[in-house]
């Protein structure tokens, strides 16, 4: 098994007008968070805090997440639709002369 390295997750500095500082967060880690004064106190508060968390996870044994940038994707996956929907985008599909795969790609880059 390969070592998790906390600085590879996912980071995210926002301004907090509740709080008035700005919160770091960790995607991979959900329930952390830290609060500064400035973006970088607080993205530096937060991957302590992560580092921290993977050490106490390793420790105790239990599972720890794996980085997003760090996980493999096969381009594929699979979503069940109702077949109405199924028929409409099959028919769209047709019109435009490309596969059904190619139309929904096509559609979900533009979100």
């Amino acid at each position: 098994m390969t070592a998790i390295d906390p600085s590879h997750y996912t980071y995210r500095v926002t301004w907090s007008a509740e709080d008035g500082e700005f919160v770091a967060t960790c995607l991979e880690l959900p329930s952390l968070s830290w609060l500064a004064a400035t973006p970088q106190d607080a993205l530096i508060g937060v991957e302590r805090v992560a580092a921290e968390a993977v050490a106490d996870l390793r420790e105790a044994g239990e599972q720890i997440p794996v980085p997003l940038a760090d996980q493999q994707f096969s381009g594929r996956f699979n979503v069940r639709i109702p077949e109405t929907l199924h028929r409409r985008l099959a028919t769209e599909a047709a019109e435009e002369g490309v596969s059904l795969n190619r139309l929904v790609s096509d559609r979900l880059a533009r979100r």
